[in-house]
Formats: structure tokens, C-alpha cells, sequence
């Protein structure tokens, strides 16, 4: 079984990752754009709100800024994409080795501690709940807020435009929707979601680290493939919700994983989890509806 301090952390980091799996549905599954610029925003977003945290700025403002640049780097590889004509995913991995450079010149180092300075978490300490209860239930309100904001993004006429590009860009194009400029908006809008994390990821850990976005385009997928697997996304909030489940599940099951004893697994093993996860998560929905099927005939 899970300490309290362990649980709650598996309920942070997801909900952290939950953010990251927000920006990978409006890419992969919104607009059908497989990027891996997160690897690159997420740091960036962190490595922008510690210099600026350090420098004296509001915590919310330096988040926001952080939120601003993440959508600057989505913004670039779209553009490589739409206006350059490279390949949507060669377009991603370009900004991605862009961003490890362009991390370290923002830090001036390779890490930024936070430990001693004010944070979004601060003014949160001083509620009459345990030290790890704080960042949870931050975190649960900034991602329904934004759950919240993208649900009721999607169904204005520019959401709808967005997805009609992502569903079938032609058609789109013949209703008279810019297509390359919906592209752009939702890549940069998705990579400023993942910027948003990389903020308060740095802010929750007191850290901000050059090498922190390694791995998140995976973890960010398996959330996104595991809670499409827990709920099926028929709607736009259940996608969403379907987002944040998935994020919160991967990081218990992380949790559950390294922490029992049996198993015999340890932090280097991480990887290793992650992948069996991913897989797991990409066969059950097909081996399920197998099942069913067999099911349904011998009813039959």
C-alpha cells in the first residue's frame, strides 16, 4: 500500500501530467498533429518562471509568461509545418533540439532552485490542510479550470473550425476555414498548456532543470491512451476528462509499481514501467472489444 505522502504525490505529478495531456489531445487527436515539441516547452516553461520567480516576479505572472513562451515554441513548428512545408513531425523534433540550447540560454545553468522563494503554492500553505494536501488541491482546480476553458473552446466556431481541420483538412479548406492558421493556433495553444505544466511542475518540486522535459511526450501519451481506454471519449468533455483520469492512473500505477516491495522494481526502472504501461494501455481497449464480440455472438 501507498503512504499518504506517496499517494498524494501520485495525485500531484498527475495532475501536473494531466495539463501535458490536455496539450497532447488538441495535437494528436484535436488537429492530427503528431508533435514533439513538448519534450522542449515543458522545460521551458519552467526554466521562464524560475528566472523570473528569481527575479522578482508575481509567481502567477512569471506562470503566465511561462504560458506564453510555451506557445511561442508551438507556434514556431507549426509554422516550420505550414510555412516551410517540413514534415509536421520533423517540424516538432527541429524545435525540440532548438529548445535544449534555447533552455540554457535562458537559465545561464543547467538547474534553478526554488526552494527559498515564493510560489503559486505559497499563500496555499497557510490553509489548515497537511503540507502535501496543498499542491493537490491547487492543481485539481487550475486543471478543472482548464478542462473548463478548453471544453468551451471546442464548441465556439473557431474549436469547431479546429477540428474540422483535424478531421478532414480539404473539406476544411473548401468551407473556408484557414487551415494553416488553425494549425498554428492549436499547436501553440497545446504547447502552452504543456509550458502551464512545466511552471508548476518546477514550482511544485523547487526546481527548474534543463534535462526535466525528457520523457514527457510519453508520459503525456500514456496518460492520454490510458484514459481513453478507463473512459471513452464520445464527447469533448469526456476526452478531456478522459485527459486527466488517465494522467492520475499512470501516475498511482508509477507509484504502486515502484513502491511494492514484491515486484522488486526501483527508481531507474521508470522507463521500463512507463513502457509496459504505454502498451498495455495501447492493447486492452482492442482485446476488449474482441471480447466482447465473442461474447455477444455465443449470446446470439
Amino acid at each position: 500500500m501507498l503512504s499518504d505522502i506517496a499517494f498524494y504525490g501520485a495525485l500531484e505529478t498527475g495532475l501536473i501530467y494531466g495539463l501535458v495531456a490536455f496539450g497532447i489531445y488538441i495535437s494528436f487527436r484535436v488537429l492530427d498533429f503528431p508533435d514533439l515539441t513538448v519534450d522542449g516547452s515543458f522545460p521551458l516553461g519552467a526554466a521562464v518562471a524560475a528566472v523570473l520567480i528569481i527575479g522578482g516576479w508575481d509567481p502567477w505572472l512569471a506562470t503566465g509568461m511561462a504560458i506564453l513562451a510555451g506557445m511561442a515554441a508551438g507556434a514556431v513548428t507549426a509554422l516550420l509545418n505550414v510555412k516551410l512545408n517540413i514534415l509536421n513531425l520533423l517540424a516538432s523534433i527541429l524545435t525540440m533540439i532548438a529548445l535544449y540550447s534555447v533552455n540554457l540560454r535562458i537559465m545561464g545553468r543547467p538547474n534553478i532552485a526554488l526552494l527559498t522563494e515564493e510560489t503559486v503554492l505559497t499563500p496555499w500553505y497557510e490553509l489548515d490542510l497537511a503540507f502535501h494536501q496543498v499542491p493537490v488541491l491547487l492543481f485539481a482546480i487550475v486543471a478543472l479550470l482548464v478542462l473548463v476553458l478548453l471544453w468551451r473552446f471546442m464548441k465556439s466556431e473557431t474549436g469547431l473550425a479546429m477540428r474540422a481541420t483535424g478531421a478532414n483538412p480539404r473539406m476544411a479548406r473548401a468551407q473556408g476555414i484557414a487551415t494553416g492558421g488553425m494549425i498554428v493556433l492549436g499547436v501553440a495553444l497545446s504547447n502552452g498548456l504543456v509550458g502551464l505544466a512545466g511552471a508548476l511542475f518546477a514550482q511544485s518540486q523547487g526546481a527548474a532543470d534543463v534535462t526535466m522535459g525528457v520523457g514527457v511526450i510519453v508520459i503525456g501519451l500514456a496518460s492520454l491512451i490510458g484514459g481513453e481506454a478507463v473512459l471513452t471519449p464520445s464527447t469533448v468533455v469526456r476526452a478531456l476528462f478522459a485527459c486527466l483520469i488517465g494522467a492520475i492512473v499512470y501516475r498511482l500505477a508509477i507509484a504502486l509499481a515502484l513502491n511494492a516491495d514484491f515486484i522488486g522494481l526501483k527508481a531507474q526502472d521508470l522507463n521500463l514501467v512507463t513502457a509496459v504501461l504505454v502498451t498495455l494501455a495501447i492493447v486492452l481497449p482492442g482485446v476488449r472489444t474482441k471480447l466482447t464480440h465473442r461474447f455477444s455472438r455465443k449470446q446470439a
